[in-house]
C-alpha cells in the first residue's frame, strides 16, 4: 500500500511529465463556489457561511488526500458590491497546502432579475512538504536531492465572471493567475523544474426547472481545465492534463431537501478516450432556521477502486438575513 501511495502522490504533485489537476475538488461545488470563483461573493443576497470536509480514497492506510474549506461572503449595503473570504487546508501524501483568499465582486444589474458580477481576489498559500520519509526506488533520484523539507509562502491573485438569475447561472474563473514554482533542483549547473502550481480554468453553469410547487429539477455542470494556453507543453514531451467535468442532476423537494447524482469524468484521457473517475451521490437539508447540512459519497470507477472504498464529503452552512429578521427561502445555487 505504501509504495502505491507514494506513486499517487508523485503523480498528483511532483512530476513534471505526468500532469494532473492540482486544485481542490468538491462534489457539492454548487454550494461552495467561492473557493474557485471570486465573482460569486455576495451572490446569495445575504451573509452566507460554509464549512466543508472531504476525505478522498477511503481505505488508504496513509497519504490519501484530505481537504477542509471555510467560506464566508455577503453583499454590502450597496447591493452591487459583494465581499468574501475563504480558507482551505489540503493534504496529500507528504505535502500540505494552507491558503487564504479575499474576494471582491461588483454586480451589474441585467434586466429585472439578473446580475453579471466581475470578481477579483488576492490570496496567499503556504506550500510545504517532507520528502525525508518517502521510500525511494532509486536513492540517487535527482528529484529528491537537496532540500527535502521545502516550505514556501506563495502570493497570487485571480479573477472571475458570474452571470445569474433566480433560475439560471453561468460562471468562468481563474482562481490563481500566477504559475508559482513549488520545487526546483540544481544539478551540474542546470536548474530542473520538478513541480509548479499551474493555472486552473473553471466554467460552470446550471438551470432550475420548476416541476411543481414542491419539486424543482436543477441540472448543472462544472468543467475544470489545466494548461488551456499550453503551460504544460515542453520541448517534445507532455501536454496538458485532461479536461475534467462534473455533470450533476439534482432535485429539491418542499424547499428543504436536495438529492443529487453526478458523473465525474474527462473529455480526453489515455489514448484519447474519456477517463471515468466516479459516480457521486449527495444530499442536503436546508432548515428554516438557515442551517444547511450536506453529505456526499463518491463511488470510484477508476483503477483506484482496487485500493479505495470511495470518497466522502460533509458540508455545514448557515444563511443569514440581517434585514428582514428571518431567513430567505433556500436558493437554487
Amino acid at each position: 500500500m505504501r509504495p502505491f501511495l507514494i506513486i499517487i502522490s508523485i503523480l498528483f504533485v511532483f512530476s513534471d511529465f505526468v500532469k494532473a489537476q492540482q486544485d481542490n475538488m468538491f462534489t457539492q461545488y454548487m454550494f461552495n463556489s467561492l473557493v474557485y470563483n471570486p465573482a460569486y461573493a455576495g451572490s446569495r443576497d445575504y451573509l452566507s457561511v460554509g464549512l466543508i470536509h472531504r476525505s478522498q480514497w477511503l481505505g488508504f492506510e496513509e497519504g490519501a488526500p484530505v481537504t477542509q474549506a471555510f467560506t464566508i461572503h455577503s453583499p454590502l449595503r450597496n447591493k452591487n458590491i459583494g465581499i468574501g473570504f475563504s480558507a482551505f487546508n489540503d493534504k496529500i501524501g507528504p505535502s500540505n497546502q494552507l491558503a487564504f483568499q479575499g474576494s471582491y465582486a461588483y454586480r451589474f444589474p441585467i434586466g429585472a432579475f439578473g446580475h453579471l458580477a466581475l470578481g477579483v481576489q488576492g490570496s496567499v498559500m503556504n506550500w510545504r512538504s517532507d520528502f525525508s520519509n518517502l521510500k525511494q526506488k532509486d536513492p540517487n533520484d535527482p528529484a529528491f536531492v537537496g532540500d527535502l523539507t521545502p516550505n514556501y509562502w506563495l502570493p497570487n491573485f485571480g479573477a472571475g465572471l458570474y452571470l445569474s438569475t433566480p433560475t439560471f447561472f453561468l460562471g468562468a474563473s481563474v482562481p490563481h493567475l500566477l504559475d508559482n514554482d513549488l520545487r526546483r533542483t540544481s544539478i551540474a549547473n542546470d536548474t530542473i523544474k520538478y513541480a509548479r502550481l499551474y493555472r486552473h480554468y473553471y466554467v460552470t453553469g446550471g438551470i432550475a426547472i420548476k416541476f411543481s410547487n414542491s419539486v424543482v429539477f436543477r441540472p448543472s455542470i462544472l468543467i475544470r481545465n489545466v494548461g488551456l494556453f499550453g503551460e504544460f507543453k515542453e520541448s517534445g514531451t507532455g501536454t496538458s492534463a485532461p479536461t475534467v467535468f462534473d455533470i450533476d442532476a439534482a432535485f429539491r423537494f418542499n424547499e428543504a431537501v436536495w438529492v443529487g447524482v453526478a458523473l465525474r469524468s474527462a473529455f480526453q484521457g489515455a489514448n484519447g478516450q474519456s477517463s471515468y473517475d466516479s459516480v457521486d451521490f449527495w444530499t442536503q437539508v436546508h432548515l428554516k432556521n438557515g442551517l444547511r447540512i450536506g453529505f456526499a459519497y463518491d463511488f470510484t470507477l477508476s483503477r483506484v477502486k482496487e485500493a479505495s472504498a470511495g470518497s466522502i464529503e460533509a458540508m455545514l452552512g448557515y444563511e443569514f438575513n440581517y434585514e428582514k429578521d428571518k431567513i430567505v427561502s433556500p436558493r437554487y445555487f
